[in-house]
């Protein structure tokens, strides 16, 4: 594993990446030798094999970050924002420690709205042992059982008091520390709980959510975050959920169930424990993540099939089971709600019954279930027109089409192009851009068109398909932004598997007029684009100041720029 200087430079960091991807492309063997031996994709390949791999910027940075020791390059560049913070707040230690902790607790917990980085978090303190001290917040971070028992000791009083830099009650600090989710400290953390509970502590522990606009210095007054949720929702841990339920953690705190459904172990005690579904979101949360365990887990424990949505977006859908056909959920999916007893017979606001629904999202399985459920085939011509566009038949589009169709349909029927878009549906979406669907129009969850929920997605074939019948990167979003505000947020939050692909997003935008990027000269990390401050991810900064040097030309002679 390489070592990090003291002073890490991310610069260098990032051409040092640059240089492995010119090595890879100019066929060098080490390069191809570095990457078989970090990357899993290309462990065991050949030379010929990780060239026909064509890869790119984020490959190399992989291989860069693996060969440091993380996981990813985020991973890695979060170490290096973190080792410069603490070199600099080193001859304070109140301040370093406050940093190494927000590291270690997500915003919520910690102030803000960033993720808890628990691998950056030991890495830190495993290169400076030093900073954690006697400082019971770090102790409890970490799980020093050793220096929790020496506190009770001296103040039995301190198991029930908010401390530390975060002003955390002991039990809480334990349960919430992201690293819980290292196995290297978990059986720390789960002595530490079990100490803790053992001594007294409350099992409802809790503290105000420190989210935006609330802060660590103004907590919410109304929105609470306990013990539990720590365990069950954020770390997803089943023994510290059960030890912290067996000590009378209330599973009806407000946030454990919802966020707890990732995990089905855990979703399965709180319940057990008697969670309530109505009234918490989780069965719409549920069909969000495709969670078709989850989901038994819910109907078989009270779950309301028929409970009203409670919010936007949710809302207009009315019902679960017309939730679950707008997020392509399986024919398990609904034969499960349908077992439980939903409604077949719910309408949209619009009037449309679910098996029209579910046809309209090319979703043939499911409305054969509706429809043996009692709810008539749909006959009219138009909801065959929609149905063939769904499935992707142009041809049986083409017979059914109408003079008119699709441009004056119904708002609600125009729709269905970002809705599916937002599905990574491309065989709906190049049939209905075949037969004249409005490119533009405006749908999905953040009321986007076409081209942003595929800029969004990563999606670059879609993107190429979109802008080749008409969409212009300066469309809309329901956030006020356009296609180029959507590249930004993507190509910056992109999941760490790496899917997607936001370079070619950027390409296709820029060959269908979208303007390149001139360098920032306050931010060696931004761009401007067209005179304001941007972030892309850093292939895609390359690429648009690339594109926006090439638009740009060279400068006239006897003129600099």
């Amino acid at each position: 594993m390489k070592r990090i200087p003291p002073r890490p430079d991310a610069a260098h960091l990032k051409k040092q990446a640059k240089q492995l991807l010119a090595a890879l492309r100019a066929g060098e063997a080490e390069a191809f030798a570095r990457m078989r031996s970090t990357l899993p994709a290309a462990h065991g390949a050949s030379d010929a094999a990780i060239a026909a791999m064509e890869p790119r910027l984020h490959d190399a940075q992989s291989c860069i970050a693996r060969e440091h020791g993380f996981v990813s390059w985020s991973e890695l560049m979060g170490f290096v924002a973190a080792r410069l913070a603490h070199a600099e707040a080193i001859a304070d230690p109140a301040r370093a420690r406050l940093r190494w902790l927000q590291l270690a607790y997500a915003g919520d917990v910690a102030g803000g709205t960033g993720r808890a980085q628990p691998r950056v978090a030991a890495r830190l303190l495993a290169e400076q042992p030093a900073l954690a001290g006697d400082d019971l917040s770090m102790a409890c971070a970490t799980g020093d059982a050793a220096q929790l028992r020496a506190a009770l000791a001296r103040d039995p009083a301190w198991l029930h008091r908010p401390g530390g830099a975060l002003q955390l009650p002991p039990l809480f600090a334990v349960a919430h520390s992201s690293l819980w989710q290292l196995p290297a400290y978990r059986p720390g953390l789960l002595g530490c709980a079990q100490l803790l509970l053992d001594a007294g502590a409350d099992a409802n522990q809790s503290v105000g959510n420190r989210w935006p606009p609330a802060s660590l210095q103004a907590p919410s007054t109304t929105e609470r975050l306990s013990a539990l949720y720590g365990a069950a929702g954020q770390n997803r841990d089943p023994e510290l959920t059960r030890l912290l339920l067996a000590a009378g953690a209330d599973p009806n705190d407000g946030e454990s169930l919802y966020h707890a459904l990732e995990s089905v172990e855990c979703t399965g005690l709180l319940l057990r424990a008697g969670a309530r579904v109505t009234g918490s979101n989780a069965l719409y949360r549920v069909l969000d993540l495709d969670a078709l365990p989850q989901l038994r887990l819910l109907l078989a424990h009270g779950a309301d099939p028929n409970e009203p949505a409670p919010g936007e977006p949710t809302a207009t859908w009315g019902r679960p089971l017309l939730w679950a056909i707008r997020r392509r959920r399986s024919a398990a999916h609904v034969q499960a709600l349908l077992q439980a007893g939903a409604d077949p017979q719910v309408r949209m606001p619009d009037g449309t019954d679910a098996a029209t629904l579910a046809l309209r999202y090319g979703l043939p399985e499911v409305a054969a279930l509706l429809i043996a459920a009692g709810l008539p085939a749909p006959a009219a011509p138009l909801e065959r027109f929609l149905a063939a566009c769904a499935r992707g038949d142009e041809a049986a589009a083409r017979q059914l089409q109408q003079p008119g169709w699709p441009a004056e349909l119904p708002a609600g029927q125009l729709r269905l192009l970002p809705e599916l878009a937002a599905q990574g549906l491309r065989p709906a979406v190049q049939c209905m851009l075949r037969l004249g669907w409005p490119v533009a129009v405006r749908g999905g969850d953040w009321d986007a068109s076409a081209l942003n929920q595929a800029v969004f997605r990563g999606d670059a074939a879609m993107a190429r398909l979109l802008l080749d019948h008409g969409a212009q990167w300066t469309e809309r979003h329901g956030y006020g932004d356009n296609c180029c505000g959507t590249l930004q947020w993507a190509s910056c939050n992109q999941p760490e598997d790496g899917a997607g692909d936001w370079l070619g997003c950027a390409q296709a935008l820029v060959a269908h007029g979208m303007p390149g990027a001139q360098p920032d000269p306050q931010d060696p990390d931004g761009v401007l684009f067209q005179g304001r401050r941007a972030r892309f991810s850093d292939e895609v900064t390359q690429y648009l100041l690339e594109a926006g040097a090439a638009q740009t030309g060279p400068a006239p002679p006897g003129r600099s720029r």
